[in-house]
């Protein structure tokens, strides 16, 4: 018998790697809404159309993730990804639960393209069809709702730490 590899089958199995304890249960975490910021789509006139909280995906990690696994989203609530520089971007609705309206932004904060009820675990790609450098996640039937066009701006703040 080789030692050496029961002993590293062993510690694997010490260490979690490796074994599967009798009874163990994983238990998911939900995923909460956490506050970075606040954002107000506007008409071209500078009239508010609605003031939100966001959630902000910058790192790669965040924009890969987006809102994927969450079970809901508030109202006035929604994640805002940025990107480094303007580029044609599409999104799709792997692993996401809830149906979304996806807005996408040029570096002059104008929107620039709109895809409207996404539909969730669908996995069709939704490009922007012109270069954004931001894009917008809210809940599906909210562009219609609040009457959100192209042509439409966005201001943003962020929160510092």
């Amino acid at each position: 018998m080789n030692y050496t590899i029961v002993s590293i089958a062993l510690f694997l199995c010490v260490m979690g790697a490796g074994c599967k304890k009798e009874g163990a249960k994983i238990t998911p975490t939900a995923i909460t809404f956490t506050k970075e910021g606040e954002l107000w789509i506007l008409k071209p006139s500078g009239d508010t159309i609605q003031r939100m909280d966001i959630e902000i995906a910058a790192s790669e990690y965040e924009t890969q993730t987006g809102l994927m696994y969450r079970k809901s989203m508030e109202q006035e609530q929604g994640m805002l990804f940025i990107t480094e520089k303007m580029r044609k971007q599409s999104f799709y609705m792997k692993n996401t639960l809830i149906p979304l309206d996806i807005i996408y932004i040029d570096d002059a904060l104008r929107i620039v393209s709109i895809q409207e009820n996404a539909k969730p675990l669908d996995e069709t790609p939704l490009p922007s069809g012109v270069p954004a450098q931001y894009t917008l996640e809210i809940n599906a039937g909210l562009v219609a709702a609040w009457g959100i066009v192209v042509g439409d701006q966005i201001v943003y703040d962020t929160f510092s730490e």
